[in-house]
């Protein structure tokens, strides 16, 4: 039941009557006609922008039609007034039984309340963390990690088939790199002094990874070239570190649907193919680029390179894919990667970038619009940095990793559902300051406290009344009669869940998570609201002593609220508490 979709549908009912009448003018787009809470609740439920978005395509005055739209939509059962506000806005105050329906619904629907067929089962391909498999994930992965996986739930719950996806950059240099300090840890076990040197990777993290080389092949590399480790080195110390990533993950309960190695589309013919689609359509040439802004020319030498013709695509410049040396750009095997999605056959592409890969959005987005003939859209969603603080200090770096701070430190400190969802307490281009004191304090400034308490607190009463002998199934509280529930805070409460469908269909057209979380915190605000409105008011109280019909009442209303922070909460892949200690 999404009630506010379906008081928009009266709108559209009355406003096509309207038009039948010749009140309004016929072929009118009614797409951007809007029923959503008013700016001032006092104002009344909901409030519609229709006279306003009409007014100019009909030729007349907003307020004219808001007054004959309001005199038509107040004569539906389910609209006790429809008031004109200001030029043309319209406030409506609908009928108290839907809300007590809306509880019953919510109480019925269960965990499927607020699912919507929006996404009509489009495929849409997640990919997110992709972090290079040199080490553990750290902080700034976290904070990606959290967010592309409850941007995939959102969008499941939102009606769209999700794919989770990792992508291994195992095919740069960086691999290179880590191979090379993992022989000096392999060199170490074996008992030899060895100096890890700038562009190494020194953390303690790889001290298993020598230990376990030279449990698999000895003494066999020692004193050997490059040319006879090397290679086998990278393998081994990718899938080491990879494994590791996976745990990490799973630490925070993340689980990927596909992993894809950046080094599976060389020498398979993917980064020609790709590139081969791009020149067919007219988009690659040989060309020099102008120097880079901010150089000067002395430091720059023009040379011929291939190059996309990304600003055909809305790109500043175009791009190149092939160095003068033949070689391919590091820009290549990622139009190549992001073709073999195209090729996959999904609807849409997500891509969670960390707030450095900034200047890489448009060039991604030009190429995948070329790749799709503009048919598939691409949105880049970039992740700001995470300041980490305790004890009122800036949180240091971790040993074992050398020169960050890592996922494991974070989880380790507070636990895997306190992290997700203080990741998720700000918009994802925003940055971040996770206080590890502050996440852990008991109060209504800390969200993750504040909406868990919430659910706790429902569990809690429900207990007591089943304790008292009544019954709390949800079956038989769907069935309960709700008229006992008219105070404003218990409506309150009520209307706040009716937001829900909407706020779910809101944030899987933005890809926005962090608007559940926000959302949560609200619903959990109204119900800690009514619950202390009861210390006062005992006819307030969930619990009814020696009244089982009104208990039943009030507890339905707050096992509505316990499902819709517990159906959030699942979006944010956060446990719902039973209690709290």
């Amino acid at each position: 039941m999404n009630l506010f979709s379906e008081i928009r549908t009266l709108v559209i009912d009355q406003l096509t009557a309207m038009q039948a009448e010749g009140a309004l003018p016929e072929g009118l787009d009614f797409t951007n006609v809007a029923v959503e809470p008013p700016r001032d609740a006092a104002h009344g439920d909901m409030a519609t922008n229709a006279a306003m978005v009409l007014a100019k395509p009909a030729k007349m005055k907003p307020r004219d039609i808001a007054e004959n739209l309001a005199t038509k939509l107040a004569s539906d059962a389910r609209v006790e007034t429809a008031e004109v506000a200001g030029p043309g806005f319209l406030n409506l105050r609908l009928a108290a039984g839907l809300w007590r329906d809306l509880v019953k619904n919510v109480l019925q629907a269960g965990a499927d309340f607020g699912r919507s067929d929006m996404g009509q089962g489009k495929r849409v391909n997640v990919e997110y963390v992709s972090a290079n498999p040199t080490g553990p994930l750290h902080v700034g992965h976290t904070r990606g990690a959290v967010f592309g996986d409850a941007l995939a739930s959102l969008l499941d719950f939102a009606g769209h088939e999700v794919t989770r996806e990792y992508y291994i950059n195992d095919g740069g240099a960086q691999v290179d790199v880590l191979a090379r300090s993992v022989f000096l840890r392999y060199q170490e076990a074996h008992g030899q002094e060895v100096a890890f040197e700038d562009g190494t990777y020194p953390g303690e993290y790889l001290i298993d990874a020598g230990q376990a080389l030279k449990d698999k092949v000895g003494d066999a590399y020692l004193c050997k070239g490059e040319d006879v480790w090397l290679a086998e080195i990278r393998e081994f110390a990718t899938g080491m570190m990879m494994d590791l990533i996976r745990s990490d993950l799973k630490a925070l309960n993340i689980t990927m649907d596909k992993f894809y190695s950046e080094k599976s589309l060389y020498g398979t013919g993917l980064i020609e193919a790709a590139l081969a689609s791009l020149d067919a359509k007219g988009l690659i040439y040989e060309g020099v680029l102008e120097p880079p802004k901010g150089k000067k020319p002395e430091d720059w030498e023009p040379r011929e390179q291939t190059l996309f013709k990304s600003s055909d695509h809305g790109d500043d410049v175009d791009r190149p894919v092939k160095k003068s040396d033949g070689s391919w750009t590091y820009f290549a095997p990622d139009i190549a990667y992001h073709y073999d999605k195209v090729q996959r056959g999904f609807d849409e592409l997500i891509d969670i970038f960390g707030a450095d890969h900034g200047g890489y959005v448009k060039r991604m987005k030009a190429a995948v619009s070329a790749l799709s003939d503009g048919k598939v859209p691409l949105d880049i969603k970039l992740t700001q940095l995470v300041k980490l603080y305790k004890n009122g200090e800036p949180f240091k770096m971790s040993k074992r990793a050398g020169t960050f701070v890592t996922l494991r430190d974070v989880v380790d400190q507070v636990g895997a559902d306190v992290t997700r969802f203080v990741m998720l307490t700000r918009k994802n281009d925003a940055p971040l300051d996770f206080d590890f004191d502050k996440v852990l304090e008991q109060s209504k400034d800390n969200p993750v406290f504040y909406v868990q308490y919430a659910h706790a607190r429902v569990c809690s009463a429900v207990r007591k009344a089943a304790e008292a002998g009544i019954d709390v199934s949800d079956a038989t509280l769907a069935e309960a009669d709700l008229s006992d529930l008219s105070d404003v805070a218990e409506v309150t409460v009520a209307k706040k869940l009716a937001e829900w469908p909407r706020l779910v269909e809101i944030a899987g057209r933005t890809n926005e998570p962090h608007r559940v979380a926000f959302y949560l915190y609200e619903l959990s605000s109204d119900l800690h609201s009514l619950y202390h409105a009861g210390k006062d008011n005992a006819d307030l109280r969930f619990v009814q002593e020696g009244n089982a019909a009104v208990t039943q009442a009030k507890i339905a209303l707050a096992r509505a609220v316990a499902v819709v922070i517990s159906s959030g909460l699942g979006i944010l892949g956060v446990t719902p508490a039973q209690e709290m200690r």
